[in-house]
């Protein structure tokens, strides 16, 4: 369980905040599916909303062995998001300007296999966009409940799409 691991690799504040946010997406329903391949041997779980990508997270610890590119810590990754869904879906501006600090400019790791697409997002351009949207590495309190926005943002969206997927089914 994921709750074990941030026991076991985090203390302080990183520990407290962890647990919380893994608590916050078990309370939203949410499935935690431990990484595989590149991530198997490494502490990385995909969480899941019915079966959809919402968020990933990487608990590294302090001094843990890494990728060079990996920080001590922890990092929650979001899933793609449709820009149409911000216009849809509007925060407050405090969580806007958090969520914009931290959207996830394409490193050129080969991960989804392109160099990152170009976003509108809260109405801002930006070119290059990570397929995980928003990194945040080592989230304080305040992106922590960001991050908690965002995922209530992902899981309206889909179960919207899933209530529009029924509609057509029964039409």
């Amino acid at each position: 369980m994921i709750e074990q691991h941030i026991h076991e690799a985090l203390a302080g504040n990183a520990q407290r905040l962890a647990l919380d946010f893994v608590a916050y997406l078990r309370n939203q329903e949410m499935q935690f599916e431990r990484g595989t391949g590149y991530w198997e041997d490494k502490r990385y779980w995909h969480v899941k909303y019915k079966e959809t990508y919402v968020c990933f997270i990487l608990i590294n610890g302090f001094g843990a062995v890494r990728h060079k590119d990996e920080p001590e810590g922890w990092i929650i990754w979001s899933d793609d998001y449709d820009s149409n869904l911000f216009a849809n879906h509007p925060l407050d501006e405090r969580t806007k300007e958090i969520a914009l600090d931290h959207v996830d400019i394409c490193g050129n790791c080969g991960g989804c296999g392109s160099q990152g697409k170009n976003k509108s997002i809260f109405g801002r351009e930006f070119e290059k966009v990570c397929v995980t949207m928003f990194r945040f590495d080592n989230p304080n309190v305040d992106e922590v409940e960001c991050a908690k926005k965002l995922v209530e943002l992902k899981k309206s969206d889909i179960d919207a799409r899933e209530g529009s997927a029924t509609k057509e089914n029964n039409l």
